[in-house]
């Protein structure tokens, strides 16, 4: 043995053995919840819908947030004629009106820090999420931009006044007013949606 040299001492067999069963049970692990990840994310989500505000719906106690659009929260104020109403309380009567008493079909698309599902629904033939945009009840939010034209070039909704953006509201008065701020409910909404349980 050369000096300076250390002996390099071999691993047991069974301590090999056991490293590649830890590596085999991360994989599968991995691979589960990935299945499981995609199979919440392509949830076909049916029943009658009750309205929590403008862009959120809930399904048998499931929250749902329609997709690639956002709306004014409830506690929300535009100005219109220059006078304030209550654009939030708005657009989730006008969401409501879209519902009317028929079952909603939604796809969803995966889920939001709040642990609600991402979806796109349709009340018959009608989007509820592009219709919320057009009518000027929401803004595009990543997708129905030709919408959010055609409702500001006719004054529509909030286009018809003066408003924040939703999100700009939010960063001032502060995120959700629903019951998703409790706690870690969010966190174990998505667990007990990812588990099955």
């Amino acid at each position: 043995m050369a000096f300076g040299r250390r002996m390099r001492r071999q691993r047991p067999f069974w301590r090999k053995i056991g490293d590649g069963v830890v590596v085999l049970a991360i994989l599968a692990g991995a691979i589960l919840l990935a299945a499981r990840l995609e199979q919440i994310s392509q949830t076909e989500i049916s029943g009658l819908a009750r309205v929590v505000d403008g862009d959120s719906l809930a399904i048998d106690g499931r929250r749902l947030r329609l997709k690639g659009i956002d709306a004014p929260e409830i506690a929300q104020r535009c100005r219109r004629d220059g006078v304030e109403y209550d654009c939030g309380i708005e657009a989730a009567v006008y969401l409501r009106d879209l519902l009317g008493a028929s079952p909603v079909d939604c796809s969803g698309e995966g889920g939001d820090r709040y642990g609600r599902d991402l979806v796109r629904c349709v009340v018959g033939s009608v989007d509820l999420n592009e219709a919320m945009v057009r009518a000027g009840h929401a803004v595009a939010y990543g997708d129905y931009q030709v919408a959010e034209t055609a409702a500001r070039k006719s004054g529509t909704g909030l286009w018809a006044g003066e408003f924040d953006p939703p999100n700009q509201w939010r960063a001032v008065h502060g995120e959700l007013d629903e019951d998703f701020r409790r706690g870690f409910g969010g966190m174990v909404a998505f667990l007990r949606r990812l588990f099955g349980v």
